[in-house]
């Protein structure tokens, strides 16, 4: 079949990739038909970036201070005028905050890497990704896509992280914010920090970003697949499933931030799924901060709610988190536990995140494989 001219062109074209000499049966270093003198140039390759929000690198009081300065200082988490936001944070929040939140994570801690639920799982998550997209199970630097993972806040910062996959000669990489429902707060400030480190860049790789996936099926699938496990699991029926998504100033709905009707479209997707009604699974918010109006009704309210009306056996399912972290395990596996006995509740477990499971790696290769075509 005769092909249009330019079409032929396009097909024609080559990626910037080095090519074998006949002889030698090995990669060039260097472009084809490069000046014998020209600096070596690696393979040029594709990454793919796994981002979440961030954690301290310990539980100490001036571990926890740094990461919470680095994330309160971010105009996405908190936009309040600098002239107010800044003395307090400085002068009140980071004297007295760090000493709590490291108590927090302290109950978390994981002994055995010495590092935070989140740090350990979502490098388990890059790990299981990267042996799945390899199928000699290994990823070696030959291997033509690299996937690496960063955080917004603390190490690994994502300006190391693009660093270094440039360096390993990724000209083209996928940003994969591992929030699935967006937000400007989140999502928007890992594209913001990603723009930001490749303004330092003097060769900057072409970047695509992955849009959120609150609704995307695999997801849908995955919450509902670790959600009946853990549920057989337990030696309780559950009376009811709370679903609770980190909260947000109502002021940000109004402005135009989609993360309340992403959740809340998640919600309704997982309990079709599920076959639970709205009574049996509401939707509620959690981690509250700050004197403004949040979205509603709260997790804590929620808690009490199902305690006052009778329910017995209660779990609290988190989907907004691929990830256990501090707001996972301490603030609803314990916390919410404690504030539901109290209420007069017998049986509370909270539903784990996705974590490292198959699913969530089925779930990812899926969201890598849609947003790399064209590129591979």
């Amino acid at each position: 079949m005769n092909m249009p001219t330019k079409d032929k062109e396009f097909a024609d074209a080559r990626p910037l990739a080095p090519t074998a000499p006949a002889s030698s049966g090995q990669p060039s270093a260097v472009k084809p038909h490069a000046p014998a003198d020209h600096p070596a140039l690696p393979t040029a390759k594709i990454g793919v970036l796994l981002v979440n929000l961030g954690t301290p690198e310990g539980t100490d009081k001036k571990s926890v201070r740094k990461y919470l300065k680095e994330f309160l200082s971010d105009r996405r988490v908190v936009d309040y005028p600098r002239l107010l936001w800044m003395p307090l944070l400085h002068g009140i929040i980071l004297n007295t905050r760090p000493a709590k939140t490291g108590r927090a994570y302290a109950k978390i801690w994981r002994e055995d890497t010495n590092e935070s639920p989140l740090r350990f799982f979502t490098r388990a998550q890059a790990d299981h990704l990267t042996k799945a997209l390899h199928p000699d199970q290994r990823q070696t630097d030959d291997s033509p896509l690299v996937i690496d993972w960063a955080m917004r806040y603390g190490v690994p910062s994502i300006a190391d992280r693009l660093s270094v996959l440039t360096e390993k000669g990724c000209t083209r990489i996928l940003i994969l914010p591992l929030y699935p429902q967006y937000s400007a707060t989140t999502t928007g400030t890992v594209n913001d920090e990603v723009f930001r480190s490749l303004m330092a860049m003097a060769w900057q790789p072409a970047v695509r970003t992955v849009p959120a996936f609150h609704d995307e099926p695999a997801y849908i699938d995955a919450l509902a697949a670790v959600t009946r496990r853990h549920l057989a699991s337990n030696d309780f029926q559950a009376d009811r499933v709370i679903l609770s998504f980190h909260g947000l100033p109502e002021r940000y709905f109004r402005e135009g931030d989609p993360y309340h009707c992403h959740c809340a479209k998640t919600a309704r997707l997982l309990r079709e799924k599920m076959g639970w009604s709205d009574n049996f699974a509401p939707l509620a918010f959690q981690s509250q901060f700050g004197p403004e109006k949040w979205l509603g009704p709260s997790t804590d309210e929620e808690i009490e709610r199902a305690a006052s009306e009778g329910v017995k056996r209660l779990a609290v399912i988190t989907p907004g988190f691929v990830a256990d972290c501090i707001e996972t395990l301490e603030e609803i596996a314990m916390e919410g536990a404690d504030t539901f006995r109290e209420a007069g509740g017998e049986a509370f477990t909270a539903i784990p995140c996705l974590n490292d499971t198959p699913e969530m790696t089925t779930l990812l290769e899926k969201l890598v494989a849609r947003e790399l075509k064209g590129w591979c």
